[in-house]
């Protein structure tokens, strides 16, 4: 029995009827779910990478993708932090196509913020030089989801993020009507804004923002 039939034998054998029309609606139903919690999702997820962890550790990619194709939520989970834990120092320069697709496959805030904030991420940081090029294209496309990963893919660069492509993202996208922009703006503000709050103060006091992406930039700033 391979990795992904163990997965899915255990994930159907521990599932919650109750629990997965609960977590279905809270996903605005946009996914199926088997009901099983976070906690005991990551424990059931452990058990058996632990029992295959070599398999996976040959095939990160290809696992995730076929993860990706199945309609349950609990999977895509387990597809990005297979991506999270595996590719961490490894990743390589094509695998920014695998990022993108990622990102416009069953596409939500759960999953794409994840991915930006630690795959994206991770990718650019061990690809610096495709940083430019990367968000450029990310941000001028016509998939929302892309561009809201372009804006928050520094979330947790902290003192190391680069303030120039922040403010052109937010520049880029301010007049948005999208609430996952607006909000997207001004959580990356908010967070850039524990390392420099005064350079994210003066940065709302001179451009006109949406009022969500206002309010959440200054949400922690006096």
């Amino acid at each position: 029995m391979n990795f992904i039939t163990k997965l899915e034998t255990a994930f159907a054998n521990n599932s919650n009827p109750e629990n997965a029309l609960a977590m279905a609606k809270y996903m605005r139903n946009h996914f199926s779910f088997f009901g099983i919690k976070t906690e005991e999702r990551r424990q059931l997820f452990k058990l058996i990478w632990n029992d295959c962890k070599n398999k996976i550790a040959e095939n990160p990619r290809e696992i995730a993708q076929e993860l990706y194709t199945k309609p349950e939520r609990e999977f895509h989970y387990c597809a990005i932090e297979i991506l999270i834990k595996q590719l961490k120092g490894n990743y390589q320069k094509e695998d920014i196509h695998l990022i993108e697709k990622l990102i416009i496959t069953n596409s939500w805030w759960d999953s794409v913020d994840t991915i930006a904030k630690n795959i994206l991420a991770q990718y650019l940081l061990e690809f610096p030089f495709e940083t430019a090029a990367v968000i450029e294209n990310f941000s001028n496309s016509e998939n929302m989801w892309l561009n809201r990963s372009a804006i928050l893919f520094q979330l947790g660069y902290k003192q190391i993020t680069n303030f120039e492509i922040l403010q052109s993202e937010c520049e880029k996208h301010k007049n948005s009507n999208e609430f996952f922009i607006q909000k997207a703006i001004g959580w990356a503000l908010r967070e850039y804004g524990k390392s420099n709050p005064e350079a994210v103060k003066n940065f709302v006091d001179n451009t006109i923002l949406k009022p969500l992406s206002t309010k959440e930039a200054l949400r922690n700033i006096i």
